[in-house]
């Protein structure tokens, strides 16, 4: 079995041919944590309730030529359930993503339809709509030519709003998870001022995952993410221990962008609060970028309810 999940996994990197790392879709290393922003497929699938919240710092310490600009960062809250009567399940996330002097924001509410086939094998289907909003601050360009005609009535922010649309599917068992969403379907369109024109692109997302129990108190877990806009692609790969359900270290590495280091508690009896932590070291393009990126994670599982449904045998595979 560990062979057949490692194979899938180098099969989905194989994959992907180009590696570079400018796309729209906000990027955390903490991915594996938060499968419900990849697809919408992943709503409820796990069969627990539960909140995460993520802030990411891009290029810590990292300033602008002019000094009045700043580093990327990005928050994600999101919230999964499952509903038991409909074999189904309900998402929602909002995001955050600071650009210099663009910021995107987006709210998203999913849902998702499980199929139970062979054995313990759970097939889901998902499709998230929301909106997603741009906003432009102009004061925080600096232009090549000041005279340009285009940007005298350029001045201040501009915000828009467009509908989004996404689709996905996710299939997992007890040692096996693969995933693959669709985002930005609509392919809406933002217009600022008298030329500027910028569409969101098509995005696809493919993520899997395999638990692999080293003893009774270790648990070995190595999962691959593969993001593309169609013209360029980047690749995720990490390898994840957890000892005793209670604490998690691992290691990463991003498209020749950064290494990185992952490490996480989890608290209270039931281990239901769980708190990580990434660092991103950065090892290309160093000139132009800060060294160091980092994210924070809290996430909070809601206890089960007893009654009318069959209680869920939580294993480590399902508490991440």
């Amino acid at each position: 079995m560990l062979r057949k999940g490692l194979y899938i996994i180098f099969c989905l990197l194989l994959a992907s041919s180009a590696t570079v790392l400018a796309q729209q879709d906000a990027q955390f290393t903490q991915y594996m944590f938060n499968p419900l922003y990849l697809t919408p497929a992943a709503a409820g699938e796990d069969g627990v309730t539960r909140a995460t919240i993520i802030h990411r710092s891009q290029w810590l310490g990292y300033q602008s030529s002019f000094n009045d600009g700043t580093a990327p960062t990005s928050q994600i809250l999101t919230f999964s359930t499952p509903i038991h009567k409909l074999k189904s399940g309900f998402g929602v996330y909002v995001l955050n993503d600071r650009l210099g002097p663009q910021n995107n924001l987006e709210a998203q509410a999913m849902y998702a339809y499980h199929l139970g086939i062979k054995e313990s094998n759970k097939l889901s289907f998902g499709i998230k709509l929301g909106m997603y909003s741009q906003t432009i601050d102009f004061d925080k360009y600096r232009a090549i030519d000041p005279n340009d005609p285009w940007l005298q009535d350029q001045v201040g922010k501009d915000s828009q709003i467009k509908p989004d649309l996404g689709v996905g599917v996710m299939f997992r068992n007890e040692k096996l998870y693969a995933g693959i969403g669709f985002n930005h379907l609509l392919q809406s369109e933002f217009s600022f001022g008298r030329s500027a024109r910028n569409a969101l692109e098509n995005h696809m997302n493919i993520t899997a995952g395999y638990f692999y129990d080293a003893n009774f108190d270790l648990q070995i877990n190595p999962t691959v993410l593969v993001k593309t806009d169609f013209n360029e692609t980047s690749v995720d790969l990490a390898v994840i221990a957890t000892l005793r359900n209670t604490m998690w270290g691992g290691l990463a590495f991003r498209s020749s962008e950064a290494a990185n280091l992952l490490l996480g508690y989890a608290f209270l009896k039931d281990k239901s609060l769980r708190l990580g932590y990434s660092i991103d070291f950065v090892v290309k393009d160093r000139a132009a970028k800060e060294n160091f990126s980092h994210e924070v994670m809290l996430s909070y599982e809601l206890p089960v309810i007893a009654g009318g449904v069959k209680k869920i045998v939580r294993t480590p595979r399902y508490r991440h």
